[in-house]
């Protein structure tokens, strides 16, 4: 059973709860898609997972590179899973066309921006609709996340 998290981002971008959220599943030990809606953020991501801590490194490649099946973590701005990842990480309003073939979904929300609460929204119901256990995670005040429903 697929398991979709809708992070709320109120207190932090993407790129900036990105690194943690990610690396907190990457000690699973199973594969990781990170989608993006464009092309030209994939170099900036691949930056920000790179720098992010001194204290830890999380191993990734990009469709921009070779050895695209042989990345634990792949970010890609396409609807191709290289790494036979398990987990997906949608960002920037992407969507999942199959999201059955993941077993964990994490709709990373922009919560400054109207239109992408809206489709949040949207996301959400048709994820209920199709029978996914759908669960909703905000941060409070000192950036931890609580799950909230």
């Amino acid at each position: 059973m697929t398991e979709v998290r809708f992070y709320h981002l109120q207190k932090q971008t993407v790129e900036q709860a990105l690194p943690l959220i990610i690396s907190k599943a990457y000690q699973t030990g199973k594969n990781i898609i990170v989608r993006i809606s464009e092309e030209k953020e994939i170099s900036k991501i691949n930056d920000i997972l790179w720098s992010f801590s001194s204290e830890s490194f999380l191993p990734h490649g990009s469709c921009m590179e070779d050895n695209q099946d042989k990345q634990p973590i792949y970010i890609t701005n396409k609807g191709d899973n290289p790494n036979n990842a398990d987990i997906v990480f949608l960002t920037h309003k992407c969507i999942e066309d199959s999201p059955s073939k993941y077993s964990l979904i994490c709709e990373m929300l922009n919560g400054n921006d109207s239109v992408e609460v809206e489709d949040a929204r949207l996301k959400w119901k048709k994820y209920k609709e199709d029978g996914f256990e759908v669960t909703y995670w905000q941060q409070d005040e000192n950036g931890r996340w609580s799950k909230k429903a």
